[in-house]
């Protein structure tokens, strides 16, 4: 297990060099600029840009999974402190699971951020409340971690540039930003996969900040062989090693121990269950998975905060729940308060649950 880390670690240091966002590929980039440089930000209606961020667009090789084109949205404020979101939106790997008609994943850019969760930036709860914000929508089937263009069947080609996509956001974090002392990398379902390890690239980029990292709707995935071949249909060897679900998290804890890791999850998650159906796994425990990848995952030397809740729902980050949450008397914003800003935080788990 250590040998195995530790050789993955050295890979992913080599391609965090080799491979980086898309923006510098863009034609809006003028020949000889500095790479690192922040992408054009352009004006657009379709889709629309909600009030107090602007949209990017990146060009180059960022594109979604029919090959439209990728966009993401920045909101300035305090310039030494930024949350990055990675979207959800399913996934593919398969001529079956890609079938747009299935609707297992999301294949365009479709809307901008909401104006809910963490992105309610009025309302006095919100610990994130002041803070600069980048939101990258999740359009490519791949957990934001593919490099490969697939041809599934005739007819149906995918992009699996979620790491192109991603990796630009980050890029024009780290120059757009450059003071930030405080980041806070969250991620929902597909984008809560990839969080830790754009933790760890935002660590990467900016190594004087305080990285935190939060994945909400993922804890349940196992180091698994069927789980964990989906990433070589993604081609993830090109932004990581190939690695298991709780592995990407042993990681980047590995590889930067000072980020603080934590997780969000439902004990009877509705959509999580939904990828045992999918790939023709028996029903299984899903609380009994997340404790054990959390055990997992602590026992390789990663410390990981959890809060654990009751019932089937998904996802909270970006809607109202996010605020009225509560477990064991324990409400879910009062407990990321106090994760991102560094305080003694007890894990909170659902004993109904």
């Amino acid at each position: 297990m250590q040998r195995r880390t530790l050789t993955a670690l050295a890979a992913l240091v080599l391609v965090v060099g080799l491979v980086g966002g898309c923006g510098g590929d863009s034609p809006d980039q003028e020949a000889g600029a500095d790479p690192q440089s922040r992408p054009v930000r352009e004006e657009s209606d379709e889709p629309a840009t909600p009030a107090g961020w602007e949209q990017v667009k990146p060009g180059g090789d960022c594109q979604c999974s029919d090959g439209s084109e990728f966009s993401f949205w920045v909101r300035d404020a305090d310039p030494e402190k930024v949350v990055l979101l990675l979207d959800a939106g399913g996934a593919c790997f398969s001529a079956e699971t890609c079938d747009p008609e299935r609707d297992l994943y999301s294949t365009a850019v479709e809307d901008g951020p909401s104006s809910r969760g963490v992105f309610d930036f009025a309302d006095p709860r919100n610990p994130f409340a002041g803070y600069s914000a980048i939101y990258v929508p999740y359009c490519t089937g791949d957990v934001h971690l593919g490099t490969r263009t697939t041809e599934y069947a005739p007819g149906l080609t995918v992009h699996h540039a979620g790491f192109a996509n991603g990796t630009a956001a980050l890029d024009h974090l780290a120059a757009g930003f450059p003071a930030a002392r405080e980041v806070v990398v969250l991620g929902e379902s597909a984008g809560s996969v990839a969080a830790p390890i754009y933790g760890a690239l935002a660590s990467d980029r900016l190594p004087d900040a305080r990285v935190t990292v939060l994945a909400d709707g993922s804890g349940s995935y196992p180091d698994d062989p069927t789980f964990n071949e989906i990433f070589d249909a993604w081609g993830t060897a090109g932004a990581v090693p190939p690695f298991s679900f709780p592995g990407l998290t042993v990681q980047a804890g590995a590889q930067h121990p000072d980020i603080v890791f934590a997780r969000h999850d439902h004990a009877r998650d509705d959509r999580q269950a939904v990828w045992d159906e999918v790939l023709g796994l028996p029903e299984s425990d899903l609380l009994a998975r997340m404790d054990g990848n959390e055990a997992q995952i602590e026992s390789a030397g990663v410390s990981l905060h959890s809060y654990t809740g009751p019932g089937e729902e998904h996802v909270v980050l970006t809607d109202g729940t996010f605020y009225t949450e509560a477990v064991n008397g324990v409400p879910f914003v009062d407990w990321v308060t106090r994760l991102v800003a560094g305080e003694p935080l007890d894990d909170v788990h659902c004993t109904d649950c």
